[in-house]
C-alpha cells in the first residue's frame, strides 16, 4: 500500500500556492512536509484527503495503492486525518467515540473487543465509559489517534498533531503515533513546523519545493 503524489500542483486564482510535487511514500513510512505559515502545507493535505476548497485548482494526480483517488469522494478514499485538535465528540463516551469509526457490519461483541484491545494498546484500559472531558491532553490525543486507525485507513495524514502538547508529552505521543503507523504498515504524511517531529526519511520543504532527507 503506497501513497504517491504525481506532479501535484495547487493554484489560487491569481498565484501558484504549491509548486508541482512528486513523491512515493511506502507502507509504514512517514514523510514530512515543512515550510512557513501560508505556504500550503495544510492545503496539500486537504487536496489529498478530498476536502480541497473550490477556491483552489488542483492538477497532477494522487494515487493510493496504484489507483487514483481524485475522482473518489472524501468519505470513500480510506485516507485518515489527525489534527492538532482532538475533535472528540463531547456527547459520547470513549467507547462511543471509538465505535463511531469502526466499519459497519461488525457485530456488537466484536466491536467491544476491538475497542478494548485498542484502549489496552494505548495504555487506556478501563477508559471505555469515561467522558472525554475527564481525560488529559495526552489521553485525548491517544483516543483521537485510535479513532482514526479503527476506521482502517489505507493512509494517514497528520496536520501538526503535536503542536499543542508540552515537550515531555509531545515526545511520548509522537513516539506512540509513529509506532502505530509502523505497526499498521500504512503510508503517512506529516505536516509540522517542528524539525524534532521529523521521523527520518523524506521531507518536502515547500519554501523551496525541495525533497530533502529528514
Amino acid at each position: 500500500m503506497t501513497l504517491e503524489l504525481q506532479e501535484v500542483k495547487i493554484d489560487l486564482p491569481d498565484a501558484e500556492l504549491v509548486a508541482p510535487i512528486s513523491m512515493t511514500i511506502a507502507p509504514g513510512d512517514i514523510a514530512t512536509v515543512m515550510g512557513p505559515s501560508g505556504c500550503g502545507k495544510s492545503t496539500l493535505l486537504s487536496a489529498i484527503s478530498g476536502n480541497l476548497s473550490q477556491v483552489f485548482t488542483l492538477s497532477g494526480n494522487v494515487q493510493l495503492d496504484g489507483q487514483s483517488v481524485l475522482d473518489i469522494p472524501m468519505e470513500k478514499r480510506r485516507i485518515g486525518m489527525l489534527f492538532q485538535d482532538d475533535l472528540l465528540f463531547p456527547h459520547l463516551d470513549i467507547k462511543g467515540n471509538l465505535g463511531f469509526a469502526i466499519p459497519a457490519g461488525v457485530s456488537r461483541v466484536r466491536r467491544r473487543e476491538v475497542i478494548n484491545d485498542a484502549l489496552e494498546r494505548a495504555g487506556l484500559e478501563g477508559f471505555a465509559d469515561r467522558d472525554p472531558a475527564t481525560l488529559s491532553g495526552g489521553q485525548r490525543a491517544r483516543v483521537s489517534l485510535l479513532r482514526s486507525l479503527l476506521a482502517e485507513p489505507k493512509a494517514l495524514l497528520l496536520d501538526e498533531p503535536f503542536s499543542k502538547l508540552d515537550q515531555k508529552l509531545k515526545d511520548q505521543i509522537r513516539a506512540f503515533v509513529f509506532e502505530q503507523i509502523i505497526q499498521m504498515n500504512i503510508p503517512a504524511l506529516l505536516v509540522t513546523h517542528d524539525p524534532d517531529d521529523c521521523p527520518g526519511g523524506m521531507m518536502i520543504n515547500l519554501e523551496n519545493n525541495r525533497i530533502e532527507p529528514c
